[in-house]
Formats: structure tokens, C-alpha cells, sequence
């Protein structure tokens, strides 16, 4: 990838970034003051919180990679390094995958590895690799990528593979056990307390008790959202999902600043304490690598993005949450999940050497490889019918090395690329022209 001549390109930040973000910035300007504080950190902030310049710039690229349907597959939109982590799958078993499917959309699959490289080398840069260390990692990555594709190309019926605490090691490994000593009980105890033998939400921590109306629409919210769940993951309504209390939240990472929430506390699986159930109901938002591509067809096919978003996650993570489902609040979507008490993400902070980076980012490419070519029992979208594995190893045939290094090369250009992006936003952010002062 050429380098970009930085004449105009401080001015296409401003643009991208604001028209993304204006109607949120409009409803939330002090969240958003907090989103650009957070994107001026450094530049892998700034990478993780302006995936519309990403998408602003790859759909502009000319590149031959995506062919016989790879073009238009299920992404994730959003495919970085610190967006993987645990989770308890419908069969009670605990996961490292890739997690928030916000971005999730439809596109050509070299857009998710691409993201991912940049931020690669971008976490490379920050911890004083050499330039031949970091190639070296991209292309560990890709090899484990395809290796698993090419698995589900030869094999019809193992849709259930998983990186597990029997076949993870190293900061995965660590990861997986240190989600396996959390427990229910603790998130519960942290986020409510007990009035009269019953749970409820404490007051602080950034809840917000509603007004009466405002409760209203918000139970009546939940309860259509019940009617989203897949009929094969419901539970029995005689006495799960009973509510019991409800708040509405703010203050979301840096990826979601500004979007309205609601933190709604269930009646488990007994009337015991320890299994309460906290759901998270949170508007959803235009993915990124929508307002690059043309999304007629695509935008047709969904109720709303909260419905976009539960589909989407149902299509790329197996076995999903069977709490995962949709609703509409004032005519706008929100998605709906457990906020699961077994997540643990992938904490970075340590993992300096390249050897143990290295065996990171090949569990990396085998967990990419499977939200492309795997999808949940229960997906019911329709609007990708082909076999994916066999599309990318298709469009691959007899040029792997090629693409291997042209990935490469492309993660290493681009970083640099977002390290300047990023003094360029942080000045024009400090000069006002982000669309929010900057005191």
C-alpha cells in the first residue's frame, strides 16, 4: 500500500470520523468527549474507537483477493487484537473466541484480516518489535488462518471445533482458567444488592433508576425480546426470565460511547439468589462497513440493527448465547445479552516476547477461520449461501505466498499510516474540529 500524502488527509479524519459519529455526538456530547480522549491515548486507541476511516479507506483499495462469493461473507467488522476472549457456550462449555459482533456485517473476508494485521503490527509497534518480528507474526497468523480453513474445506461435520481449555495453551490457556474461577454469584454481588431477601440494583456504578414511563417502555421492550429468542434456547417461562428489576446505564467502551442502555435483572434458573441473570439491552449501531458498500439489499433483509446485530453474532459464533435476541424501544433497535460473568479478555499487557506472541495470534487465525466458516445451530439468515471455506481457498488457489506477502506488507504500511492518523486527529481534536470542544 503507497504511502498517503498527509495534504488533505487531517480533513478526511474530521469528515469520516464526524458524519459516523453526529447523531450520537448530538444526543451524548460529554460521552463522546470521553470516546476521543480515550482514541487519543495512542494509536491503537485511536485504531479500535475510527473503524469508519478503516472502512473509509479499504473499500477505496483495489485488490483481487475475494472471488467466487468470498466477496460478500459474514465479517466482524471490528477484527483487532483485544476484541477475543472467553465465554460459556449454550453447552455450558467455556470458549476463547472472538467476541463483539456490533460491526458485524456483510463484506469481503480479507477486510477482517486486514483489520486484525494492522492492529497487529500496531501492538507490535508499541512493544519494540522489529519490523521482521512483526512480518513474522502476520504471516504465523495467516498460515493458522488458512490451515483451518482448510480443515472445514475437507471436513463436512465439525462445526463444533473450539479453542477449549483441552487444546489452549499459553495466555489463552491462562485466560480460559481464569474464567473458570469466576462465578456467577461474584458479578451479582458487584452490581446489586439484596432488599428484603430479593435482589436488586445497587445505586451506583453509573445506574440510572428510571421514571415511571420510562420503565414502562423498557419492560414492554423486554418482554417483546423474549419473543426473539430461538424456540431451541428458551427456558421455561414458568419461573426464568421473570423480571425483577431494571436501570438504565451509559459509560460503554470506546467502540460504543453514546449508545442508550438498559441493565435488566432476571429470576434465574431456581428462586436461589446465587443464579439471577443480568441482561444488557443496548441500542445498536450502523456498522461501520455499511456506509461503504452498497447495503440496499442487505439493510432490506433486517428489522432494525438490533436484529442485524443478534442475526449477525448468529452467524459467526457457534453455540452462541442463549440469552442473545433483539428488541425495539421508541422505534429503535437494541440488542439484547447476558452480561456472563465468564468473560475474560485477552489481556495483552504481559505477552512482550515474540515467542509467546507468536502462539497467541495462531490460535488468533484458527478462531478468525472459524466465525467466517462456522456459524450457531440456530442462524436463520439467509443471505449468504455458499461455502465459505471452500470460496477462500478458491480465491487463493496457487497465490497463498503472494497474498502472504502483500498482508504483510499492507499491516506494517498501514500502521504507520493510523500512527500518523493519530497526531493528526489528536491536534485537530485539541483545535475543536471534531465536532465537540475539547474542554
Amino acid at each position: 500500500m503507497a504511502r498517503v500524502n498527509t495534504s488533505g488527509r487531517t480533513e478526511t479524519i474530521v469528515d469520516v470520523i464526524r458524519e459516523a459519529f453526529a447523531p450520537l455526538m448530538r444526543a451524548d456530547p460529554v460521552a463522546f468527549r470521553a470516546k476521543y480522549r480515550k482514541m487519543a491515548l495512542d494509536p491503537h486507541a485511536f485504531y479500535r474507537g475510527s473503524a469508519c476511516l478503516f472502512y473509509n479507506d479499504v473499500t477505496q483499495e483495489s485488490e483481487d483477493w475475494c472471488d467466487h462469493g468470498s466477496e460478500r461473507i459474514w465479517i466482524h467488522g471490528d477484527l483487532h487484537v483485544e476484541n477475543f476472549g472467553t465465554y460459556l457456550n449454550s453447552d455450558g462449555r467455556l470458549i476463547f473466541d472472538v467476541n463483539d459482533f456490533d460491526e458485524a456485517y456483510l463484506g469481503r473476508y480479507v477486510w477482517d484480516l486486514q483489520r486484525f494485521v494492522a492492529s497487529l503490527a500496531l501492538i507490535g509497534w508499541q512493544k519494540a518489535l522489529p519490523e521482521d518480528a512483526v512480518r513474522k507474526l502476520i504471516a504465523r497468523y495467516l498460515r493458522s488462518y488458512l490451515a483451518q480453513v482448510d480443515h472445514y474445506a475437507r471436513t463436512d461435520d465439525d462445526d463444533d471445533f473450539g479453542i477449549n481449555l483441552d487444546n489452549a495453551d499459553g495466555p489463552v490457556l491462562v485466560a480460559l482458567e481464569s474464567a473458570r474461577c469466576l462465578r456467577r454469584a461474584d458479578l451479582l454481588d458487584e452490581v446489586t444488592v439484596l432488599t428484603k431477601g430479593v435482589r436488586r440494583f445497587a445505586d451506583d456504578g453509573g445506574a440510572r433508576r428510571l421514571d415511571r414511563e420510562e420503565r414502562r417502555k423498557v419492560v414492554a421492550a423486554f418482554r417483546d425480546y423474549l419473543e426473539t429468542i430461538p424456540e431451541s434456547k428458551r427456558f421455561d417461562r414458568s419461573l426464568f426470565y421473570e423480571l425483577r428489576d431494571v436501570v438504565g446505564m451509559s459509560g460503554f467502551g470506546i467502540g460504543s460511547a453514546g449508545l442508550p442502555a438498559y441493565n435488566v435483572l432476571v429470576e434465574g434458573y431456581s428462586q436461589a439468589l446465587d443464579n439471577d441473570v443480568v441482561l444488557s439491552m443496548k441500542q445498536a449501531n450502523i456498522p461501520a462497513v455499511s456506509r461503504f458498500v452498497d447495503s440496499a439489499e442487505v439493510d432490506d433483509y433486517f428489522e432494525h440493527e438490533g436484529h442485524r446485530t443478534a442475526v449477525s453474532q448468529r452467524a459467526l459464533q457457534v453455540h452462541t448465547d442463549p440469552l442473545l435476541g433483539h428488541t425495539l424501544l421508541d422505534g429503535i433497535g437494541y440488542v439484547v445479552r447476558e452480561m456472563s460473568p465468564y468473560e475474560v479478555d485477552l489481556d495483552w499487557a504481559n505477552i512482550n516476547e515474540p515467542e509467546d506472541m507468536q502462539a497467541v495470534v495462531e490460535l488468533l487465525g484458527r478462531a478468525t477461520a472459524k466465525v467466517h466458516c462456522a456459524s450457531d445451530e440456530d442462524s436463520e439468515q439467509d443471505l449468504v449461501d455458499i461455502q465459505v471455506e471452500k470460496a477462500i481457498v478458491d480465491s487463493l488457489k496457487g497465490r497463498r505466498r503472494e497474498f502472504n506477502e502483500w498482508l504483510c506488507q499492507w499491516g506494517i504500511d498501514y500502521a504507520m499510516r493510523v500512527r500518523e492518523d493519530h497526531t493528526m486527529f489528536v491536534d485537530a481534536f485539541r483545535e475543536g474540529r471534531m465536532g465537540i470542544a475539547a474542554t
